[in-house]
């Protein structure tokens, strides 16, 4: 797992988008406790589940994927239980997964926020979109006096930063 963070300066140019279907679907912001921080749809036809019963299958889901890795990491002797919280950057971590209908890509900062993109399965690698992302969210979020963490995140400047930049990605 790489770090992220430090003195980096948000890029007045965004990462060139991936190749493939860029339909951006939903994102994801949850920290550590999983509490969703932030949530924001482009693109879901199908409303199935109420938020609140959807922010906790998706950070159940990545909660078992991050355990299921650990335990089958081939490289640690020592593996834990399974379904033992990890700190970021202890043992294997994924970074997404794709099924016939969409692709959900990950990043999991030091600090334990986790952003979730859920986009087109032809999408390709997000690693470098997720960074800016992270950057957006650090600039215009976390360096915000008025911002209490694990609050949601009501940021207009981060709302209409992140929108742009999905329109460059769709």
């Amino acid at each position: 797992m790489q770090f992220f963070g430090g003195a980096e300066i948000i890029s007045p140019s965004p990462p060139v988008p991936p190749t493939g279907g860029n339909k951006m679907n939903m994102m994801y912001v949850f920290n550590r406790n999983g509490v969703c921080l932030f949530y924001r749809e482009w693109n879901r036809p199908l409303k199935t589940l109420n938020p609140q019963q959807d922010n906790k299958l998706m950070f159940g889901l990545l909660f078992s994927l991050k355990s299921l890795t650990a335990k089958m990491d081939p490289t640690s002797v020592d593996k834990g239980n399974l379904g033992v919280p990890q700190l970021p950057g202890q043992g294997c971590s994924f970074h997404s997964f794709r099924t016939n209908t969409y692709k959900l890509s990950l990043m999991e900062t030091p600090s334990g926020i986790k952003i979730i993109l859920v986009t087109h399965p032809k999408t390709g690698d997000l690693r470098e979109a997720l960074r800016y992302i992270y950057n957006i969210y650090v600039e215009y979020v976390v360096k915000n006096p008025l911002y209490t963490p694990g609050t949601l995140i009501r940021c207009e400047l981060f709302n209409s930063t992140l929108d742009q930049y999905v329109k460059i990605l769709v």
